[in-house]
């Protein structure tokens, strides 16, 4: 790939990001504010090769996921609050299939039909599985377009890697937003990194059977056990960033778009004489809860700051239990914020 920057939309960062990662089959419903990514891989996709298909509804689109997945296809899709709610139920059987899949989430308001302004809402419903059973996707969320790229870009590795499910979650600022991206140099992706399970018609060979119904004694507590595991082990892809945190007194603990506008506004207030940090997940699940901890144990104030009424938050008091506690900022959905937004909050913190 050329080391040119090319200015582009978060949206479309995710669809050139996606198309690097390999991507095969695309399946998606349109809904504001992600559609340039069903419009951008309808027109570049095709041209590579690939299957784009918009489907009659997302409830479709996840379920045709997940058949591309099983015949061992880097498979994705993308929507938007309603979407990805109505998308729950595939998703919790690519996850007890054990299916490698990449799913994007940018964020709009809710509840409800809500609205196409930001919001980071959907934080509960994309770190907690969201759909019935115990199952987790792994969620990545970045900050500029770059990060949607380059994330998109990871997830297909670590969802093969892991077969299971991630989700990329932005929301309506990233995807709306144009910032240069640079793309990667051209890789090899091993056509053969799925030929141990997918199914591909027998052959001559051993049956594969792929399935989420657990009807056997002992079968579902069986991948229940295996599950937990692998989500262990998932803590060791686990991204962060500390931003001035080393001799900050007040730590500001945010993520994707909020996290950036935070940092702005740590650079205004280090300019005003307060030592402000900002610590910013960047996978979601696993939370960076022993990456926290160890911040914590510096002898730092904590103040969370999300775009929505209180979500990531109780993570952040799980990784800060024993230890200290963490003052909460809402910033409500819909609102588009300013790095001035935070001062106050923030400045109250060294009163």
């Amino acid at each position: 790939m050329s080391s040119k920057k090319l200015l582009v939309k978060g949206n479309e960062a995710v669809a050139i990001g996606a198309i690097d990662g390999g991507v095969e089959c695309y399946f998606a419903y349109p809904i504001t504010p992600q559609s340039d990514i069903p419009e951008y891989l309808s027109r570049e996709l095709v041209k590579l090769g690939g299957t784009f298909l918009q489907a009659e509804s997302e409830i479709a689109s996840i379920n045709m996921v997940l058949g591309a997945a099983a015949a061992g296809k880097r498979a994705m899709t993308s929507s938007s609050g309603p979407g990805i709610s109505l998308k729950q139920e595939g998703i919790s059987y690519i996850a007890g299939s054990e299916l490698p899949a990449v799913i994007v989430n940018m964020m709009r308001g809710g509840p409800g039909l809500g609205g196409i302004q930001p919001s980071q809402g959907d934080y509960f419903q994309a770190t907690r599985g969201g759909g019935h059973g115990d199952y987790r996707t792994m969620v990545l969320a970045p900050s500029t377009c770059q990060e949607c790229y380059d994330l998109t870009i990871e997830a297909f590795d670590l969802a093969f890697k892991y077969r299971n499910p991630v989700m990329i979650l932005g929301d309506a600022i990233l995807g709306q937003m144009k910032e240069p991206i640079v793309r990667w140099k051209e890789r090899s992706i091993d056509p053969n990194e799925a030929i141990k399970w997918c199914l591909t018609g027998k052959k001559g060979r051993k049956q594969r059977i792929i399935k989420s119904l657990r009807l056997e004694e002992g079968s579902m507590e069986a991948l229940n056990e295996k599950l937990m595991k692998k989500y262990k082990d998932m803590e060791q892809d686990i991204k962060w960033e500390e931003f001035m945190v080393e001799d900050a007194e007040v730590v500001a603990v945010a993520f994707g778009s909020i996290g950036r506008i935070v940092k702005s506004t740590a650079r205004k207030l280090r300019s005003k004489g307060y030592k402000v940090g900002v610590f910013r997940p960047i996978t979601l699940f696993p939370f960076p809860y022993k990456q926290l901890r160890e911040v914590a144990k510096k002898g730092k104030r904590f103040i969370t700051i999300e775009n929505n009424t209180g979500q990531m938050v109780e993570d952040v008091r799980l990784a800060l239990c024993g230890i200290c506690e963490t003052e909460f900022f809402a910033n409500m959905p819909g609102k588009v914020s300013t790095p001035e937004d935070f001062i106050e909050p923030i400045e109250n913190m060294f009163k």
